[in-house]
């Protein structure tokens, strides 16, 4: 599951290692995003560990699947915004936003070109 918020962008999967004790791997490109997470939602977020071989998240924590539900859940119930883009610039600054928002737009360019498909295809 891809995770944006105002405080971070995440990637959390379920690892082999965490298969058999019911834990979740919460991935990053920024430990500041997992501290951060940590503070906010996730107590239980297991240390932050570094590594640059990895090509896709160098930063990673490993937490009980549970928690991390509920930090979701946490997470969904203090939005007090009406623009997302506008908190994470809030919150994060506008560099950040600003890369969130090109994300955005790539999401509403595969949004245009299936809307066009659907339209010539008829359905």
């Amino acid at each position: 599951m891809w995770l944006f918020t105002p405080f971070g962008y995440f990637s959390i999967v379920e690892k082999p290692q965490d298969r058999g004790d019911g834990m979740l791997t919460v991935r990053a490109r920024f430990a500041g995003d997992l501290e951060a997470l940590r503070t906010r939602h996730l107590p239980t977020l297991g240390a932050v560990r570094y590594d640059p071989t990895h090509n896709d998240y160098a930063y990673r924590a490993r937490a009980p699947k549970a928690d991390v539900a509920q930090a979701i859940a946490a997470t969904v119930a203090a939005i007090d915004y009406e623009n997302f883009k506008d908190e994470v610039s809030h919150v994060q600054g506008h560099a950040r936003s600003d890369i969130y928002l090109q994300v955005w737009s790539v999401l509403k360019r595969a949004q245009d070109a299936l809307t066009r498909i659907v339209r010539q295809s008829g359905s």
